[in-house]
């Protein structure tokens, strides 16, 4: 029973540490204020693309909206060179079918997270166990170990942030349709490598401020229990 109680007690930590990784990205990608135009103007896409910034901002905002789902199809009209013009052509579309069901994916991963997390600490309850000692501990072993494992992986990245961003697409993709051309592709000119290397060191500051968060929230609920003991 003891095993089982600690089994429910890592599930639940390690369905935080998924939940939280997943909403660090989405905190990014879409609750940043500004970013994509602070990321727009340091490195000059606007004259990359020949477009005015207000234009891109609203491709940007179209195609985000297509990636968790809220637009149907990604086919955006806009002024490209001081011409109207679609911005995706047919080979843009196609990888951003493959992101869009990545991402929609990735949301739907943090929902059976939420759940398993959920069911976790009602089962904890149901067996009567001692929640309040039980699940703070494991919350901080889960989290720190979760946690070091993907500060492991970052650091490894940062070593070679080409390399891990093309086995990354492997990895996930199973075409070649993320290989852009600069000269015919406008999608890899306003998210040039550099963009994705900004992207994901906020993911990764985001990811450990909210796991330091929960491990000392865990931290002060164990120093209160053996202060009342």
């Amino acid at each position: 029973m003891k095993l089982l109680e600690h089994f429910l007690g890592v599930l639940c930590a390690f369905c935080m540490m998924i939940i939280f990784l997943i909403t660090s990205v989405e905190a990014v990608a879409y609750w940043t204020p500004g970013y994509y135009e602070h990321e727009y103007s340091k490195y000059n896409v606007t004259e990359a693309v020949r477009m005015e910034m207000d234009d891109l901002l609203e491709v940007t905002d179209e195609m985000m909206a297509y990636l968790r789902g809220n637009r149907e199809d990604l086919h955006v009209d806009t002024i490209v060179n001081g011409e109207p013009r679609e911005f995706f052509n047919a080979r843009e579309i196609a990888h951003m079918e493959d992101v869009r069901g990545l991402f929609i994916g990735a949301l739907w991963l943090r929902r059976i997270c939420l759940a398993a997390a959920a069911i976790s600490v009602a089962l904890l309850f149901l067996l009567k166990a001692d929640v309040r000692r039980l699940l703070p501990r494991a919350l901080m072993a889960g989290t720190g170990l979760f946690f070091l494992i993907t500060a492991g992986l970052a650091a490894l990245i940062s070593t070679d942030f080409t390399k891990y961003f093309v086995i990354f697409h492997h990895i996930f993709f199973d075409n070649d349709l993320w290989i852009l051309d600069a000269r015919t592709d406008l999608l890899i000119n306003i998210v040039p490598e550099p963009f994705f290397m900004d992207t994901a060191a906020r993911i990764g500051i985001t990811f450990a401020g909210m796991t330091a968060l929960l491990f000392a929230v865990c931290a002060i609920l164990i120093k209160r229990e053996h202060k009342q003991k």
